[in-house]
């Protein structure tokens, strides 16, 4: 009977397996890394865990003349020989790599190549606008004057629809210019609270300058723009 304890100086030393695979006997380690097997002069020892390097001991005359043997096990390093730190062309700044990173599109009409495919959703306010500008014809009197877009045009109705068509559009295009940059941009950049965002982008809309440079799709003289908004709108609500 071999006697004898497993040391590390780092890892655990519990529940090592000891196989003999010579007499394919087995044990295993106690929670202070004791242990005991039989053997006998030319077996092998086999030491093994998954935090450990696997270690053969041949078992000599004098390793069985030992009362005792103390087993000294080195930590194992999962080495990979090679890493790709940047795969697909990618920069490691999520920012940054989401407005580059190229997409399969989504199951859609134009991927199913559908004869609708490039055909414009209207929003609700542009819906009610076509519904207040056509006329309503009445089947007994098909030849009757087209009234409908002269009362609502006498009580205003396509006037205030017309002007919510304007504003649906004019917020969309803020909307997209805010998707465009990422809240640690606002915050970090134009020093702009988080809670403040959804209001900068208002003080920033209702300035015929912004809604210029939307339409032009310059993005430098935007950004530009924004730089110096940020820091009126800071000023403004004493965020300096």
């Amino acid at each position: 009977m071999i006697q004898g304890k497993v040391v590390s100086p780092k890892k655990d030393v519990t529940g090592i397996t000891i196989q003999n695979i010579t007499t394919e006997r087995a044990a295993i380690t106690d929670f202070q890394g004791n242990f005991s097997i039989r053997a006998r002069v030319g077996d092998t020892l086999v030491f093994s865990a998954v935090q450990f390097k696997r270690k053969v001991l041949p078992v000599s005359e004098a390793l069985m003349n030992s009362p005792f043997i103390q087993i000294p096990m080195e930590e194992f390093v999962n080495e990979l020989r090679e890493v790709t730190v940047q795969p697909f062309g990618l920069s490691g700044d999520i920012e940054k790599d989401l407005t580059g990173l190229q997409l399969e599109k989504d199951v859609s009409a134009e991927a199913l190549g559908l004869p609708n495919a490039h055909v414009r959703i209207i929003t609700q306010s542009e819906r009610m606008l076509q519904e207040a500008s056509k006329g309503m014809y009445s089947l007994r009197a098909p030849l009757a004057v087209n009234i409908n877009p002269i009362i609502n045009a006498i009580t205003g109705r396509t006037k205030m629809l017309k002007n919510r068509v304007r504003v649906d559009k004019t917020y969309a295009r803020t909307q997209q210019v805010q998707k465009t940059y990422a809240d640690s941009i606002f915050q970090n950049d134009l020093k702009i609270p988080k809670v403040k965002v959804d209001d900068f982008m208002y003080f920033c809309e209702v300035d015929e300058d912004f809604q210029r440079l939307v339409a032009l799709g310059d993005e430098l003289r935007l950004w530009e723009y924004l730089l110096k908004r940020s820091q009126l709108y800071r000023e403004n609500n004493g965020l300096e």
